[in-house]
């Protein structure tokens, strides 16, 4: 959390009154809300509704990594792009839709994608980190500059129509590689763009995602740290599987290297792509 606090303002109290009428939330809780800074990787259909919540409980600096353009696909599921912004970058188009959602913030665009070469540098300006890529690089690179950085990471994956969220890295707790230690084969489990996504799943595990952040600044409720939420839309099942922390883990200087070739994967060499959100 910043160490430079700014009170609410007028304005602030009439925004976010929900809020502060909650016994959990309160002033004091609203005015971490406003004094965080959280960065969100990728805009597109997970980052999408993190994003748009995120604005709307009144975060006081976000921050939006994505060098990807918007295409006609991605408007089945990446709610805040129109058919007017098909061909612009996301991270721009996204601030420049949630400025006029709330005002009272700040929001900075990254129009990048993230690498071994920008990672730290990012994510020291931040006090918790959201990952909503859909590629194994990417969420390694996330979670090893996450543990060098000593940052909380939100996770959220989803496939065709099942979504998983937990919490890593937080006051020590289990990390991604805790769970994937390894990454899987090349080419054994395929992206949205091969099998397909319910429009509606993102959705529903970006607000998870949300969720959590709020209450990390807030500090309320139960923290999915060391558990992993996993929901089924077709039959809305949910359960929550628990793991430890691998005390066996490498070092964080030792984690930082090349992401595509630890995940057998290589980048999209003509567009440069780095990350590839939903």
């Amino acid at each position: 959390m910043s160490l430079n606090i700014t009170p609410l303002t007028q304005e602030d109290k009439k925004q976010y009154q929900r809020h502060i009428i909650l016994n959990e939330i309160g002033y004091e809780g609203q005015k971490k809300i406003k004094n965080s800074k959280v960065l969100v990787i990728g805009a597109g259909g997970l980052g999408c509704p993190v994003l748009q919540y995120l604005t709307a409980a009144g975060i006081g600096n976000i921050g939006i990594i994505d060098g990807d353009i918007i295409e006609i696909h991605n408007l089945q599921r990446q709610i805040l792009f129109t058919p007017n912004d098909i061909g612009k970058n996301k991270a721009v188009i996204a601030k420049e839709k949630l400025e006029t959602h709330n005002p009272l913030i700040n929001i900075k665009a990254y129009p990048v994608f993230l690498d071994n070469n920008n990672a730290i540098k990012i994510f020291k300006n931040y006090d918790i980190i959201v990952d909503g890529s859909d590629n194994f690089a990417t969420r390694y690179l996330v979670n090893d500059s996450c543990i060098i950085t000593n940052k909380p990471l939100v996770f959220g994956s989803i496939f065709k129509f099942e979504g998983q969220i937990s919490v890593f890295n937080y006051k020590g707790s289990g990390t991604y590689r805790c769970l994937f230690p390894n990454p899987p084969k090349a080419n054994s489990v395929p992206n949205c763009s091969e099998i397909g996504v319910l429009g509606i799943l993102p959705g529903i595990i970006g607000c998870y995602q949300a969720n959590e952040v709020i209450k990390i600044i807030t500090g309320i409720g139960e923290l999915l740290s060391n558990q992993l939420l996993v929901i089924n839309t077709l039959n809305l099942n949910q359960h929550i599987l628990s793991f430890k922390k691998d005390q066996n883990q490498k070092q964080p200087t030792s984690l930082l290297k090349n992401y595509h070739s630890f995940c057998n994967t290589a980048p999209n060499i003509t567009n440069k792509k780095e990350i590839i959100p939903y």
